[in-house]
């Protein structure tokens, strides 16, 4: 059987983790409109349409390279289907 749960040190818990997703959002959100949320890490285009932003992959079979330089907003270069 399971110990009952402490309503303070669970709401503790919940209060801490807001913290910590509150504190990571002010960087998505300064983000979000410079750079690509399609670009990963490596500066590869993850996503599965087409983006004027789009290089050449440097191996074939690879992701395309990402060509967005980050000042612009990002969202005008994707194409509508």
């Amino acid at each position: 059987m399971s110990e009952p749960i402490d309503p303070e040190a669970y709401q503790a818990r919940l209060d801490r983790m807001s913290e910590i997703f509150s504190t990571m959002m002010v960087t998505v959100d300064d983000l979000a409109g410079k750079r690509c949320p399609y670009k990963n890490k490596l500066d590869l285009c993850t996503a599965g349409f087409g983006c004027r932003n789009q290089r050449k992959p440097r191996n074939p079979g690879e992701l395309r390279v990402c060509g967005g330089d980050d000042k612009i907003d990002y969202r005008s270069a994707w194409e509508s289907a």
